[in-house]
């Protein structure tokens, strides 16, 4: 969330920002609904002083007249009094209505454009395999060795859904495992959180009120399946002050994510983009001053997955107009894809600024007697696992139908090097 008091100052910037992002709000109407608001706020708190001083007038007055119609006046503030605080809190829940929908400003840097299309490639690591034979998408692959299952997957859960069987859930709990244990070498303290949470710490994080349909929602309970794990780690110090001393702060979770975006673009079939997936995050939280470093460690620590599993990558910089709603700056992980001919993300490390703390209430103070400031929030994927396992099989592909296991993830699959079609098909779910 924006600071009202820089979208006061500073409309042309705000007005700027949407522009570069691509985006329509209703910036004039939360204008409007800010100066009613304040209004009513002055004339309040002048009408409260006046009742104050009728409070203090009206016992002493000594001629009954008068007495009268001082009583009559301390009557007429309070009714206008009431009336005005009725003004004041429909003035704030519009303006505040609308400022929730104000996406993060951009930092100094950041591309400006329209779409991914002018995104800012900033670095690459490692070659693009080549192959002597017809590559085979992660679809195909998973199918052919039996350890990605489409069909049952959608006849229990609909499109969108996939079933992992023998070693492919073995890889998949590998990568996860890898992940953590390589993110505790590098400072982060591992959690373990809900996945079901509170509208509030949706909000928080900025999924809400926006992305609401992007969510999947328990009515009954009023609870939200979570569609990333940045959701409830960043939510653990929400409405705390923490101490500066504390900061940063680095943490590291696995969860399952959900989200009911249905499959686009080329990506219509296989692991790319489903309903529900594995993913481990990184969290940071910073002080201010440290947060555009923070974003650089943050980075590198992800792009380390990707070096150690031997994978192709590049690192962008989004521009404006693809950038996250809550996001200032963030920097895309894409790996090479080799049936798409293509990159696929599989990370986005981004610097929220002070935007999700100061939605969530999340403060740190720098001495004890010092008023209370916004840390800045950061998250990153360290990294989307289905989507990486989907590189890892178009990667390692073998011409003979295998493929081969990253030296990194043998040692979490018992020295195993290679992912062969099992003798018998597990359609039984056997070992």
């Amino acid at each position: 969330m924006l600071d009202m008091n820089f979208i006061r100052e500073n409309p042309d910037k705000v007005r700027w920002m949407l522009e570069a992002r691509g985006m329509e709000v209703d910036l004039e109407g939360l204008l409007e609904w800010d100066r009613k608001f304040r209004e009513a706020t002055t004339e309040v708190n002048e009408l409260r002083h006046r009742r104050n001083v009728l409070a203090e007038t009206i016992p002493r007055a000594e001629d009954p007249q008068e007495k009268r119609k001082l009583i009559e006046e301390s009557r007429e503030v309070n009714r206008r009094i009431k009336e005005l605080e009725g003004v004041r809190r429909e003035a704030l829940r519009k303006r505040e209505e609308i400022r929730l929908l104000l996406p993060n400003m951009p930092r100094p840097g950041v591309p400006v454009g329209e779409d991914e299309s002018d995104n800012k490639v900033i670095r690459s690591w490692g070659e693009r395999p080549t192959f002597s034979f017809p590559v085979r998408s992660h679809q195909e692959i998973g199918e052919e060795l039996d350890i990605i299952d489409f069909i049952r997957g959608s006849r229990m859960s609909g499109t969108g859904f996939y079933v992992l069987k023998g070693d492919g859930a073995r890889l998949e709990r590998a990568l996860i495992n890898f992940m953590l244990d390589l993110h505790k070498q590098q400072g982060y303290a591992e959690i373990f959180p809900p996945i079901l949470v509170r509208p509030e710490a949706m909000v928080g994080t900025g999924q809400l009120p926006k992305f609401q349909e992007d969510m999947y929602w328990c009515e009954r309970d009023d609870l939200y399946l979570i569609p990333t794990a940045e959701v409830p780690v960043t939510n653990l110090h929400m409405n705390e002050i923490l101490s500066a001393e504390d900061l940063p702060l680095y943490y590291t979770a696995y969860t399952p994510c959900f989200r009911r975006e249905a499959g686009r673009h080329l990506y219509e079939k296989g692991v790319i983009r489903v309903h529900q997936f594995n993913k481990v995050e990184l969290v940071k939280f910073t002080l201010p001053e440290d947060s555009d470093e923070e974003l650089e460690k943050l980075t590198a620590d992800a792009e380390e997955v990707l070096k150690r599993l031997e994978l192709h990558f590049r690192t962008v910089q989004l521009c404006t107009g693809d950038l996250g709603f809550s996001s200032a700056n963030t920097y895309d992980l894409e790996v090479w894809m080799p049936s798409f001919e293509t990159y696929v993300e599989v990370s986005s490390c981004s610097t929220f600024t002070d935007f999700q703390a100061r939605r969530a209430k999340i403060r740190f103070k720098r001495k004890a007697h010092l008023e209370s400031e916004f840390v800045h929030t950061l998250n990153g994927s360290g990294v989307a696992v289905g989507r990486t396992m989907a590189a890892i099989l178009e990667n390692y592909q073998l011409e003979d139908g295998r493929v081969e296991i990253p030296k990194v993830l043998r040692p979490y699959m018992k020295g195993q090097e290679v992912i062969e079609r099992p003798e018998r098909r597990l359609t039984l779910f056997k070992a």
